[in-house]
C-alpha cells in the first residue's frame, strides 16, 4: 500500500474556510431561534400588566319611559251604508214615455225622473170633476126643496112624511158630493203619480226600464222597479263587536271609567283600505238592542259627514272608537321588550350600572310605542338600544338616549 500523499497548502485553507462558514451559520440560526422565543414569550413584567387590565363594561343606550296623555282605541272592520236607500217603483200603470236623468248622476229631492203616459189619468180627472159638478147641483136642488118643505110644514101644508123624504134626499145628495170630491182627489193623485220625482237627494242608479215599456203600479201585485237612489251625505258605517267587547264597555261605563257607547257624541274615526291615517271623523250614534244569538256579536253604527261624496255605500273601512278615557301613560319602544315564555320583561340599569330585569304588564301600541301598565317606575332607566349586551346581573356603561313617538294623524 502506497503511503498517503501529503495535502497541499491550498486544500488545507479551503477545508478551514468550510468549517468556519458552518460555525457561523449554526450560530446565526441559534440567535434567530432565541429571538423568536423572546418575542413569543414576551417580557414577564409586560405580560403581567396586560393580564391585570380589566375590560370596560359594554355600552348600552338607556332612557326613562316616555310619559304622555293617551287614549286607548279599539278597532273594527265595518261597511258603509246609505242613510236613505229608496227603490223607485211605479205607483200607477201605463207606458213609460220619458226618462229625465243620466244613469249614476246626483239627483236632488223633487227632481223629475220618469213620466208614465198621463193621458188616461187626465181623462179620469176630468170625469171625476164632471161627476162632482153633477153631485153639487143635485145637492143644491135638494137643499132648496128641503127649505121649501120646511116652510110649508110650519103651516101644516105638507105632510111630515114629505118633509122627511126631502131631508133624506138632501143628505144623499151631500154624500154624493163627498164621493165626487174623493174621486177627484184620487184622479189627481194618479195623475201626479204618472210623474215620478226623487224622494231624497243622492246618487241614482241605472234605469231598469226603457221608454216604451209597460210598467205595473198600484197597491196590489208587484209594482215595477224603475231604479234606486242612495243618499251619500252623511253616511253610515256598520260594524259588529263581540259580546265580550260589548260587556267590557258596559262594565267600564258602569264604573264611570268610560262614556257609554249609547250616549250621543262618542267619537269615531275611519280610514279606508288604502289610507294610513284616520282622516274621517264622525260619531257613534247607534248600538243594537240585542246580541245576535248565532254569531255572539252586537251591531253598532257610526255616522260620518261626506261632503265631497267620496265615501260610497258598500265600501269597507276600519273604524276605531275610544277604549278608555284619556290618562297619563308610560310608553317604551317594542324593541325594548324581552319575551320570556309568557312573561314580558324590560331591562333596566341601576345607579351602579348593573342590569336589572323587571316583569311588566303591557297595553296597546299608541303612536308607535307600547303602553306599560305596571312593572316599572317613571324614573327607571330602560335599555332601549344594545339589548343583546345587557345581561341580567352584569354591569354595562349606560349612555343617555330619548324615546320618541311616531306621529300619526287622526
Amino acid at each position: 500500500m502506497s503511503p498517503q500523499s501529503p495535502l497541499s497548502p491550498r486544500k488545507i485553507r479551503a477545508a478551514r474556510w468550510r468549517r468556519l462558514t458552518h460555525f457561523l451559520l449554526v450560530g446565526a440560526g441559534l440567535a434567530a431561534v432565541s429571538g423568536a422565543c423572546v418575542l413569543l414569550l414576551g417580557h414577564p413584567t409586560q405580560q403581567a400588566v396586560a393580564q391585570a387590565a380589566p375590560a370596560a363594561p359594554p355600552p348600552v343606550t338607556v332612557s326613562p319611559p316616555l310619559q304622555k296623555e293617551v287614549t286607548e282605541w279599539d278597532e273594527y272592520t265595518g261597511q258603509f251604508a246609505a242613510v236613505d236607500y229608496v227603490e223607485i217603483r211605479a205607483r200607477v200603470s201605463g207606458y213609460l214615455t220619458e226618462i229625465h236623468f243620466t244613469d249614476g248622476q246626483i239627483v236632488n229631492k223633487g227632481d223629475l225622473l220618469f213620466v208614465i203616459d198621463p193621458r188616461p189619468y187626465e181623462i179620469e180627472l176630468q170625469q171625476g170633476q164632471a161627476q162632482l159638478t153633477t153631485a153639487e147641483a143635485t145637492l143644491e136642488l135638494a137643499n132648496r126643496e128641503l127649505a121649501r118643505a120646511a116652510s110649508l110644514r110650519e103651516k101644516d101644508f105638507v105632510a111630515q112624511s114629505t118633509y122627511d123624504q126631502r131631508l133624506q134626499t138632501m143628505k144623499s145628495a151631500a154624500a154624493s158630493v163627498e164621493t165626487g170630491k174623493a174621486a177627484v182627489r184620487q184622479a189627481q193623485l194618479d195623475l201626479e203619480f204618472s210623474h215620478i220625482t226623487a224622494p231624497v237627494s243622492g246618487r241614482i242608479s241605472q234605469h231598469l226600464v226603457s221608454i216604451g215599456n209597460l210598467v205595473s203600479g198600484g197597491a196590489t201585485g208587484t209594482p215595477t222597479l224603475l231604479t234606486t237612489i242612495v243618499s251619500l251625505d252623511p253616511i253610515y258605517l256598520n260594524f259588529d263587536m263581540s259580546e265580550a267587547q260589548y260587556l267590557a264597555y258596559e262594565r267600564a261605563s258602569a264604573a264611570g271609567k268610560l262614556k257609554s257607547n249609547r250616549d250621543k257624541g262618542v267619537p269615531a274615526f275611519v280610514r279606508l283600505t288604502d289610507e294610513k291615517d284616520w282622516v274621517h271623523e264622525g260619531i257613534l250614534n247607534f248600538v243594537d238592542n240585542q246580541v245576535d244569538r248565532g254569531a255572539g256579536t252586537i251591531r253598532a253604527r257610526g255616522i260620518f259627514p261626506n261632503p265631497n261624496l267620496f265615501l260610497t255605500p258598500g265600501q269597507f273601512g276600519r273604524v276605531r272608537i275610544p277604549g278608555s278615557e284619556p290618562y297619563q301613560a308610560m310608553l317604551v319602544p317594542d324593541a325594548a321588550v324581552v319575551t320570556d315564555q309568557s312573561s314580558k320583561l324590560l331591562m333596566t340599569v341601576n345607579a351602579d350600572g348593573t342590569v336589572v330585569p323587571k316583569l311588566v304588564r303591557l297595553g296597546p301600541t299608541i303612536d308607535g310605542l307600547r303602553v306599560v301598565r305596571s312593572g316599572i317606575d317613571p324614573g327607571d332607566r330602560v335599555v332601549i338600544d344594545g339589548l343583546v349586551r345587557a345581561r341580567p346581573g352584569n354591569k354595562v356603561t349606560p349612555q343617555p338616549g330619548e324615546i320618541k313617538t311616531v306621529a300619526t294623524a287622526r
